[in-house]
């Protein structure tokens, strides 16, 4: 099934109200000279590199979508396109169900796609990215310490996620005091403290050993059941991809339906 069947299958469905439309998304490298600067291929150059091309993407509101693909295919770019971290050469993103404050990614300025991603997206990396310095509870609030929420009420919201992903007791301990499953944990919590609609995980299981990885994605299940989330994840784990609600595979720069 191609991608613009997807589409059509989604919104035939009317119990089912898009909440993430990528349309025409292209995204290109320009060619670097040997001394680092664009320009044609020459000794110790590259040239253009093309990721994808007119690329088309639509999730439905409290779907879990996974996007596999080979290493290079272009699956932690899309996320970022889709998060606002990157700009595309081409096309445009539009987040939120229609009529309910939709966003049009393309057109926010830095300042507004920083506000987008602490407000409406949860981004989950492969590597968990917590600040040493800080207590786990501390680095669950920093999104809401970030938007200018009161220390007492952000610890107490990072108090309640900790609970969540089950780490209650281990609010007071610093990263490297924590297992690996431990701090991804951290981090999940962190991404949806502010209570987003859409969650993009990158690999979020990519970094740990089976028994734990299970247990993470298990979770990673879970929240998205509870909290209604609208969920895309990339993932090499083939298990893991069957048991979302659709699988997109990323090659050659199209994306297909690989569910069926």
């Amino acid at each position: 099934m191609g991608q613009n069947d997807a589409e059509l299958r989604i919104a035939g469905n009317d119990t089912m109200a898009v909440m993430l439309r990528a349309v025409g998304l292209t995204k290109i490298y320009p060619a670097v000279a040997g001394n680092g600067r664009a320009g044609s291929e020459g000794d110790g150059a590259r040239g253009e590199v093309v990721l994808f091309r007119g690329l088309d993407l639509s999730v439905a509101a409290g779907e879990m979508v996974a996007i596999v693909g080979e290493s290079g295919s272009g699956k932690s770019s899309l996320l970022h396109l889709l998060a606002a971290l990157d700009r595309p050469t081409e096309g445009d993103v539009w987040v939120g169900e229609a009529g309910a404050g939709q966003v049009r990614v393309g057109g926010l300025s830095a300042r507004q796609a920083a506000e987008f991603r602490n407000s409406q997206v949860g981004y989950v990396w492969q590597f968990h990215y917590l600040l040493p310095e800080f207590t786990a509870l501390e680095n669950v609030a920093m999104p809401l310490l970030a938007r200018g929420m009161r220390r007492g009420e952000a610890l107490e919201k990072a108090r309640v996620w900790l609970g969540e992903v089950g780490l209650a007791a281990r609010g007071g301990h610093r990263s490297g005091e924590l297992s690996g499953g431990e701090q991804q944990r951290v981090s999940l919590a962190r991404a949806l403290v502010t209570g987003p609609k859409l969650l993009l995980a990158d690999e979020p299981t990519g970094d740990l050993d089976g028994k734990t990885a299970e247990a993470v994605f298990g979770l990673i299940q879970q929240l998205h059941r509870e909290h209604a989330l609208t969920s895309i994840l990339v993932t090499h784990n083939m298990e893991f991809a069957a048991r979302c609600g659709r699988v997109m595979r990323l090659r050659d720069g199209r994306l297909q339906d690989a569910t069926a």
